[in-house]
């Protein structure tokens, strides 16, 4: 099949396809003299699997390592669930943070008048120095 039709069978864009290939998730394709890519079974079987990676969040590396592992026979469980628990440990921290925000912008705009004044809160927040961000860098700059 073409890319075309690979895109259609595995759900992802031809585009994907051809980053996919380019970064080395997917082998790249020898081309039929009119220059046309072909795909089989495995391929769109493979690009499945890197949909469904994308979708919970994995990092092309960690896609890589997962697909690598997918298709080794004698790998271990403990190696894939190793590489599935770190991400979760990077998706509580990416939600912590995002609560966060949530949380600071909420605060922001719960005390916003949100009326003719020029005085705001949200602007405020935003334009305060952080003392963090303002502090001095270990070399004193």
């Amino acid at each position: 099949m073409n890319i075309g039709q690979a895109a259609r069978a595995s759900g992802v864009t031809a585009k994907m396809i051809r980053y996919y290939e380019s970064v080395g998730l997917l082998a790249a394709k020898q081309r039929t003299s009119a220059g046309y890519r072909v795909y089989g079974a495995q391929e769109v079987h493979s690009l499945r699997f890197i949909r469904q990676a994308r979708r919970l969040g994995f990092a092309v590396g960690d896609i890589r390592r997962l697909l690598a592992l997918w298709q080794d026979r004698t790998r271990t469980s403990a190696e894939v669930k190793s590489i599935a628990l770190e991400h979760v440990a990077e998706l509580n921290h990416r939600i912590a943070e995002l609560t966060e925000m949530r949380d600071t912008l909420a605060h922001l705009a719960e005390h916003c008048h949100g009326d003719d004044r020029p005085d705001c809160p949200i602007i405020e927040g935003l334009a305060a120095v952080d003392p963090i961000d303002d502090a001095p860098d270990c070399h004193g700059h």
